[in-house]
């Protein structure tokens, strides 16, 4: 008995995106077109309400940074069953999830990236800066 050899080589992992974003409040709007676009190419448009507010909260808090270059949006896919949004800019303060009050004005928005992302997120720190990611799963039936 002869067993068939599957000759068909893996299939290549989806094609990353990046681009470099101004430290400016628009650049969330690109960001955001930027995760979107991804997603719908990869399949996966159903994440894209979460990933778009989740892109926005990391951007938007590279550019209270007060950097002056640029910062840099990136969106991944790791595994089959990952989708990976990262930002990195040029500062080295980490950031860091705070429990804003009920009255609070701000200060909620790495708590709900934690919630979105079911604690799957941190940070790297570099001489120069750091990125912070942050991971969405990708149901099963969708991977």
């Amino acid at each position: 008995m002869t067993t068939a050899i599957d000759r068909t080589p893996p299939a290549a992992p989806p094609a990353p995106a990046t681009i470099r974003l101004p430290y400016a409040l628009q650049s969330a709007r690109d960001a955001r077109r930027l995760v979107s676009a991804k997603l719908t190419e990869w399949g996966l448009p159903h994440l894209s309400n979460d990933a778009e507010l989740i892109i926005s909260e990391l951007v938007g808090n590279a550019v209270r940074t007060g950097c002056q270059t640029h910062m840099v949006v990136a969106v991944r896919r790791p595994t089959a069953g990952t989708v990976r949004l990262l930002v990195s800019d040029g500062s080295a303060s980490p950031p860091v999830r705070i429990d804003a009050g009920p009255t609070a004005e701000s200060g909620r928005g790495l708590t709900l990236v934690h919630h979105l992302t079911n604690g799957k997120w941190g940070v790297q720190l570099w001489p120069r800066g750091k990125v912070v990611h942050a991971d969405l799963a990708v149901p099963d039936d969708r991977a």
